[in-house]
């Protein structure tokens, strides 16, 4: 009994800093989003730079939160505006998953084998930590719907709520 105990017990504490990090550690993942700036950087709005890099791939400040495709100025391939149109706003989980395997996650998401991403680098390890260095530079990081929350891409779109003009400047 007291076996069986103390095994419980010690396999319980193993485990625990395999749950933590599945959060995934942003210092950790700064370090490996050096394999990212060749193709992307990270820039915020008012033109400051966390991290220099590459403009292959869109800007990733605010991807977490952010929907599919739509980063300005850059020109996205169709698998990525069809996953936009489809309503994939970026969560940290689907993050993940698309930088394990781009291609096979769209596929997956739209359900068209046809569709390529440009993206060609699959990351094999360290996606949390590199999703979770990406939500801190991403303001609307909390706004994002949780991975299941997003909406079907064959759900009607909810109709946008009217806000008040503003009052004009002069």
């Amino acid at each position: 009994m007291k076996t069986s105990i103390y095994a419980t017990l010690a396999a319980t504490f193993l485990a625990l800093p395999a749950l933590a990090q599945d959060a995934g550690d942003p210092a950790k993942g700064e370090k490996e989003f050096r394999k990212c700036k060749a193709c992307h950087m990270i820039q915020s709005p008012d033109g400051s730079d966390v991290v220099k890099g590459g403009k292959t791939g869109p800007n990733l400040y605010g991807v977490v939160g952010r929907k599919a495709g739509t980063e300005e100025g850059f020109k996205y391939s169709d698998a990525l505006i069809k996953l936009g149109e489809a309503g994939e706003v970026w969560t940290t989980e689907d993050l993940e998953h698309y930088i394990t395997d781009p291609n096979k996650y769209v596929e997956e998401k739209v359900g068209d084998k046809s569709l390529k991403t440009k993206m060609t680098f699959k990351m094999a390890k360290n996606q949390a930590d590199v999703v979770a260095f990406l939500a801190q530079h991403s303001p609307e990081a909390g706004d994002a719907p949780a991975a299941g929350d997003a909406p079907a891409a064959d759900a009607p779109a909810e109709a946008p709520a009217e806000t008040p003009a503003a009052p004009a400047s002069n």
